[in-house]
Formats: structure tokens, sequence, C-alpha cells
């Protein structure tokens, strides 16, 4: 019988990010999912932050090359992957000079929310979609971890729907208590277009705020994981009122047996 396949699409992964309980999450699941039979692929965003030699981080130049085009200016997309030894795991980051070269993660010195985070996770999300095509790998489930991985559900359902790398993939959508206050540009949307994609699939994403980006997310998931103890009241009701299949918060150690039981049920279909 053939493995499973759960493709990460990761905000916060220690070591390489400060230990939070998202990043926790992202450096323990893939792994015990890798432990219980299952292939992974993991990606994260290159941020600034992130010491590339102390990581051992190395540039994947047949993955890297391509150009993302945003706002019509082409951005080359660097592959780059480093290894979790003890959990012999692998970690693929999604990287670009323009994006992710500052040495923080979403706000500037002075808390203030880059003004470009809009592009930054188009990018990011379409960086993951295309190396994943790339990489010729077909995942079962994507599991989209924090606002940072919103777009990736609304992409693999519009754009990349027709590519048969993602079209049997069930998403599963985990929300966290990750608010940010701020708004995207006017004109966000127009960096969103892509091939594939119409002005009238954007649906929530179109107010490019956090509610309306994690709405837009839930919309597009097959399936929701509830990863904080206490998430947003107006997304909770949201997500309730979806009538998707809803994994509720576990602070159980153990959550890794509840979380791939999800998985299967969810490709099953059940």
């Amino acid at each position: 019988m053939e493995k499973k396949r759960v493709l990460y699409v990761n905000q916060e992964i220690m070591p390489y990010l400060p230990e939070t309980p998202m990043s926790k999450i992202g450096r323990n699941l893939p792994q015990k999912t890798q432990e219980r039979n299952k292939e992974i692929r993991t990606f994260m965003p290159r941020y600034g932050v992130i010491n590339e030699r102390r990581n051992q981080l190395h540039e994947v130049i047949r993955l890297s090359g391509m150009n993302l085009i945003i706002d019509d200016i082409d951005h080359p997309l660097i592959i780059k992957v480093a290894s979790i030894q003890q959990a012999r795991m692998q970690v693929y980051f999604i990287d670009n000079e323009d994006y992710f070269k500052r040495k923080f993660i979403f706000r500037d010195k002075d808390g203030k929310f880059f003004k470009d985070n809009d592009e930054r996770t188009v990018f990011f999300s379409k960086g993951v979609l295309e190396t994943v095509k790339k990489l010729g790998w077909a995942p079962d489930i994507i599991h989209c971890n924090g606002w940072f991985s919103s777009l990736v559900p609304l992409f693999v359902r519009t754009a990349y729907k027709d590519s048969p790398i993602f079209q049997d993939a069930k998403i599963i959508f985990s929300l966290y208590d990750d608010d940010f206050s701020e708004k995207f540009k006017k004109d966000y949307e127009e960096k969103v277009l892509m091939n594939g994609l119409e002005k009238s699939d954007f649906g929530h994403f179109l107010s490019g705020d956090y509610v309306s980006l994690m709405k837009g997310a839930i919309d597009r998931s097959d399936a929701l994981i509830i990863a904080s103890p206490e998430i947003n009241t107006e997304l909770m009701e949201y997500a309730l009122a979806s009538g998707k299949p809803i994994l509720n918060y576990s602070d159980n150690e153990d959550y890794f047996d509840t979380y791939n039981e999800f998985y299967d049920q969810i490709i099953e279909g059940n």
C-alpha cells in the first residue's frame, strides 16, 4: 500500500525561529507524522532572522531558478534546504532577496507591519506550490499553519486546480491566535491575480485583513483544526457555521495521533 503524503506549509518552525506553540507544532508534527508511516514535505519562509550557517541551509540548485511575477515584476525563487538530523526530516525554505533578506519577520524594529507583507505571502504561497510541482510530489493532504499560508487554499482551488499534482489533495487549515490588526494595501488583489484566477474567485480574500484572509482560507479548505486555546471569536463562529469537519483544540501532548487519525478521516472522505 502506498504511503499517504502530507505537505506542510508552515509560518514558523523551531529551531529556525524561537519556540512558540505554532513553531513547536511546525517542528514536531511532521516528524511524528513521518514516524506514523506517512511521507512528508515541509516548507517555511527563509526569514532574514534565520542564521543560515548555524542551521546549515544550502541552496537546492535544481529547484531554484524560477521567476515568480508579482505586480508585473519578476522575482527569483530561491529554494534552500536544511535537515533536522534527530528527526530525519528536511525543511525546504522559500527565499528571495527582496522579500526575505531583512532581519525581521512581519514587522520592522519599530513594530510597523511591513507594507509588502501582501506580496510576501503571495510569493511564499506560490513558491511552495511551484516547488512541489517541480518535485512531482502529489500530496494527499496539504496542511497549512498560520495566516502567512492562507493563500495556499485559494491558489490550489483556482490557479492550480487542473494540475495533476494537486487535483486530489485535501486541504486542512489550522487556526491559531496569530491575529494582526493592519490591512493589506488596496491594490493587493492585483498582485494575487495570476493565470487561472479571476477576481470573482477572491471571495473574502478581497478585503485583505486578518479575519477576511482566514475566512477565505476556511472557504477553500476541506477541514479545519483549532490549534490555539483561544482564537478570534468571529472566526470560531464562522468555522463552526461552515459545516466542515473540525478537530477541536487539545493540549494533550499526544495530539500527533489525533491529528493523523483526522488526516486519514479526511483522505477517506468520512
